[in-house]
């Protein structure tokens, strides 16, 4: 490993979890590997918790920014999934603690500590990077929007000290990571499943390949959806935890009875990384009044609980325990326990799979329309690569072992494949 100057580094910075690789000459890939209080990891969660001190802001990101909101008496603030406010034009700063902040800036304070995490182990300078980014990102309607999402996330890169920031499709990082194992060529598809979008790209690879230099014409076609593992969690949320906490319960108004709370109240509650644009003045007086006139005043007790402890982050890790549970057993108990809120519920895969339908429906779609459009039937594809956390989950899993059969599909590490392949593409590529 160079110890002087690192030319360039691969970077997936996810909606969820980042990662950082280095490629050597051997094409072995060093990952970024970060340290907190359960032991070490390769994957560090892409949020940023803040406080404000007597005379100042204080920020943490990644593990430290978790560890310090659970053990705080006095919640901060917690923000996370950035990445999927980059194609909002409407949204470009919020306020923090009275201080107006970019969403570049916010994320570049999260990429400043991943590029010292780099710096710290490689012994060097990390100042350009191989950067992935989605087919379509969350939000994006049309080209003009990824361009945007992508000029935003450069500059945050630029403001984090990065000076030289390429950009390369996350399925086609995914597919260096996988061309690394081969011994021959091969045409793939590539399926990315990332917290906000589902990325697919089809592609030739293989040793002969990079031998002989790649072309444009390697690539046949990429497709993608904005939407992925966040969505799933939505439906959990919106099945086993918003009734819970008012959703769809009453109040009276007079000789009207009336929805006790708006459900866009619900709708941002589904999308965790929401939670915390629910801590306003005017939406807490709001909820207030509503418990005095509902008719279950202690489900919207719970959900004011629920937002004035920002709790968005808690809520999370059950909604995702359950959810991977539900990845290797039929039926999983969901627990949620945190002061005025307690709910168990044991949910079957088939009540869940029932709830994601629409979502894996449109995930179907996007692979089918992208066979389509190049004209690349199932029997010509060699093999079949999945990457990200909802690959796991046994109907997406479907979605491919039904076209191409299971023995043509293989799994990469859920968190880290696309960051290895954008490290090797790093190299390939040079300065």
């Amino acid at each position: 490993m160079p110890t002087s100057h690192v030319a360039r580094v691969g970077i997936d910075f996810g909606t969820t979890n980042s990662s950082i690789g280095l490629a050597s000459n051997d094409r072995s890939v060093e990952l970024v590997r970060v340290a907190h209080s359960s032991g070490v990891t390769e994957s560090y969660r892409s949020l940023l918790y803040l406080e404000k001190a007597k005379t100042a802001i204080k920020s943490w990101t990644g593990p430290a920014a978790i560890e310090t909101l659970l053990l705080a008496e006095h919640k901060g603030r917690l923000i996370q999934s950035l990445k999927s406010y980059l194609t909002s034009r409407n949204l470009t700063s919020t306020e923090v603690f009275g201080r107006l902040y970019t969403i570049e800036e916010l994320i570049a304070r999260i990429l400043t500590d991943l590029r010292e995490h780099a710096e710290r182990q490689f012994g060097a300078p990390v100042r350009s990077a191989m950067v992935g980014c989605p087919v379509r990102f969350v939000g994006a309607e049309t080209y003009n929007d990824n361009l945007y999402a992508i000029s935003r996330l450069k500059k945050a890169f630029e403001k984090a000290g990065f000076e030289s920031v390429k950009f390369e499709l996350e399925p086609v990082g995914a597919a260096y990571h996988y061309e690394s194992t081969l011994d021959h060529d091969e045409l793939i598809l590539i399926g990315d499943f990332g917290g906000g979008t589902s990325d697919f790209s089809l592609l030739r690879v293989g040793p002969e390949i990079r031998k002989r230099g790649r072309t444009g014409e390697d690539l046949l076609g990429n497709s993608g959806v904005g939407l992925a593992g966040d969505a799933f969690d939505a439906k959990i949320v919106r099945n086993l935890v918003s009734p819970r906490l008012g959703m769809g319960s009453t109040a009276r108004s007079g000789k009207k009875v009336l929805p006790a709370v708006p459900n866009w109240v619900y709708f941002k509650l589904e999308r965790w990384h929401h939670l915390s644009f629910l801590r306003t003045g005017s939406v807490m007086t709001m909820l207030r009044s509503a418990r005095v006139q509902a008719l279950e005043p202690e489900k919207i007790e719970a959900l004011i609980n629920l937002i004035d402890e920002d709790l968005g982050y808690q809520l999370h890790r059950s909604v995702q325990r359950v959810k991977c549970d539900l990845s290797r057993e039929e039926r999983a108990e969901f627990q949620f326990t945190d002061g005025s809120l307690e709910i168990e519920a044991v949910v079957t895969r088939r009540e869940f799979e029932e709830w994601i339908a629409e979502e894996v429906g449109a995930i179907e779609s996007c692979v089918d329309s992208l066979l389509q459009t190049t004209g690349v039937g199932p029997r010509d594809i060699d093999m079949v690569f999945l990457t990200g956390g909802s690959s796991f989950v046994p109907a997406v899993r479907r979605i491919f072992e039904s076209r191409f059969g299971s023995e043509r599909v293989r799994y990469g590490d859920e968190f880290t494949s696309v960051a290895r392949g954008l490290a090797l593409r790093a190299a390939e590529v040079g300065d």
